[in-house]
């Protein structure tokens, strides 16, 4: 039967391989290690804005392919902090290969992984995470009421009076002893899992390939064990309750309460783990590698084109042939090759110019986090990745959208002045405010994130912009078909500006009043014949003065 089990096991994590996973998501605990941790020291962490800009959850959704809740939580951080050097990634191509060929090896490390899949399994991190609980001034009275108990105890035997010290001090034990409870529950669901987890780690690092993860993973794993037999006493306490052996964990309270064990091994054990936090945070990144390593190869096996992209050195240029976006079913691949300008996108709506740009920036990111491109061939330099694409009113700080839009650009020109090579993505610029100043800010804008090394993909209605930045940027454009009654979109990147509008003819196949055609169709007229003899000229004119 168990050789049954064991063999069903095998075929299914055969089958799941390189297909997406079932299970629902838990964001707020798979985020909590990002939350928490200090990322000030990497190359770039994507913002919360960024993200948001980016589906970044429904991108975590489809590369995930992890076996534990640590994996999935490493993964997470992983794909939200863009390292400052990109060599690592590299390095675990061998292990991904090795994960990929051969399925016995992916296997039995599957399933020492699927070990650490419970829910529970989140709260690992919280251990070296969060402040450790400190014991109260008066905790000092425990050990004392604990003793005194134990002496009354053997003291009865010889004398049955002490009997009734045993039950004047249970008295004050039961008060410590619920007082704790809510104590103990707080460490119920991480403790037992860090035996776990360091039991796992343990029987992975007995594979030689995976041992170059962390070579001194060994002296963590051994301190960890120290304090193991502490934490073998919370194991048994999960067991009792999940068994519900009722006569049992009756008498086992009672003892408990009677010598205030439960807060002696609480307190005890939290002191100990407190001053490993470094080991296990350790074991921790050992795991959630491997974890997050077999993610990848299990990611790649179920796309038709991928490539692990080239970094260049520090210099504005960007290659993408075939790229597409993972998360569009049958995408249309494109190519594009930015060489000293930036990007510059016209298009009607629904034609394809937001989901280009994100496609960019998505494989910017996976290219700097997981090695992994969606495309036959992808090279970029070492970048940060800024973006404005979704913005919104915040009514709770009385703040309308074009001030929302202005404090996000102000903090992109704020950054565009650094070292580094950043990547700057915006959607529409300041289309929260009026036709001639829109153009006229969105120039001045673009222009300076421009500068540097810096790389700008901007989307844009205002035909006058791509005339303005014409010499500063490549222009491109998504366009449709529009017939009798329908509209197609082929969603393939061309080169120069938009120059047939269809706005009006789709209100027109979508039975719109002639009346508001026809009007909608002179006035369109009259305002590019006065677009055409004023408004370029004489921005282009300010622009030379």
């Amino acid at each position: 039967m168990f050789k049954n089990r064991k063999s069903r096991n095998k075929e299914k994590l055969l089958s799941e391989f390189g297909n997406l996973k079932s299970d629902s998501f838990d964001f707020e605990n798979i985020e909590s290690y990002f939350r928490k941790k200090d990322n000030s020291a990497t190359f770039n962490a994507l913002s919360d804005k960024t993200c948001n800009d980016l589906d970044f959850a429904e991108l975590f959704m489809f590369i995930d392919r992890t076996n534990s809740r640590i994996g999935q939580q490493y993964l997470y951080n992983k794909l939200r902090n863009i390292p400052a050097d990109p060599i690592k990634n590299i390095g675990n191509e061998n292990l991904l290969e090795e994960f990929t060929n051969n399925s016995d090896f992916r296997v039995s490390v599957q399933r020492q992984l699927s070990k650490l899949n419970h829910r529970e399994v989140y709260y690992v991190a919280t251990l070296f995470q969060d402040e450790i609980l400190k014991p109260p001034k008066w905790y000092f009275i425990v050990p004392l009421l604990s003793f005194a108990s134990a002496l009354s105890f053997v003291l009865a035997f010889f004398n049955p009076v002490f009997f009734l010290v045993i039950l004047s001090l249970s008295v004050i034990n039961i008060v410590i002893h619920f007082w704790n409870k809510k104590n103990l529950f707080n460490y119920f669901s991480s403790i037992p899992q860090l035996s776990k987890l360091n039991g796992v780690a343990q029987e992975l690092f007995k594979h030689p390939i995976l041992k170059e993860i962390q070579q001194d993973l060994m002296k963590s794993a051994s301190i960890i064990n120290k304090v193991s037999n502490r934490m073998s006493f919370f194991n048994l306490e999960t067991e009792m309750q999940s068994d519900q052996r009722i006569l049992f964990w009756a008498i086992l309270e009672l003892v408990k309460i009677v010598f205030l064990i439960e807060p002696l091994f609480l307190f005890g054990t939290l002191k100990r783990i407190d001053t490993k936090r470094k080991e296990i945070e350790n074991v921790f990144l050992f795991v959630g590698e491997i974890d997050a390593i077999i993610s990848i190869a299990s990611l790649r096996k179920g796309l038709e084109n991928y490539c692990t992209p080239i970094i260049i050195d520090d210099r504005k240029e960007l290659s993408a042939q075939e790229v597409y976006h993972p998360l569009i079913e049958n995408c249309v691949t494109n190519t594009l090759n930015v060489n000293g300008r930036s990007v510059l996108l016209t298009g009607s709506n629904m034609s394809g110019k937001t989901s280009f740009i994100r496609t960019i920036a998505i494989n910017v990111i996976t290219g700097l986090t997981i090695n992994t491109c969606f495309a036959t061939h992808f090279s970029m330099p070492q970048m940060r990745v800024f973006s404005a694409i979704r913005i919104s009113d915040d009514l709770m700080n009385d703040r309308s959208y074009y001030f929302e839009e202005v404090m996000t650009i102000k903090d992109m020109i704020d950054k565009s002045v650094a070292e580094n090579i950043n990547l700057f993505l915006l959607d529409e610029i300041f289309k929260g405010t009026n036709t001639v100043e829109r153009i006229s800010a969105g120039k001045a804008v673009l222009s300076s994130l421009n500068g540097e090394n810096n790389i700008v993909f901007v989307s844009t209605h205002d035909i006058e912009l791509a005339d303005l930045l014409k010499n500063e940027y490549d222009l491109y454009h998504f366009s449709e078909m529009v017939d009798y009654k329908t509209v197609a979109f082929d969603y393939k990147l061309k080169g120069g500006k938009l120059k047939n509008r269809n706005a009006i003819r789709i209100l027109q196949i979508n039975d719109y009043p002639e009346s508001i055609i026809n009007e909608a169709i002179e006035i369109s007229e009259e305002l590019d014949r006065i677009n055409v003899a004023n408004t370029a000229p004489n921005l282009n004119e300010h622009i030379s003065n």
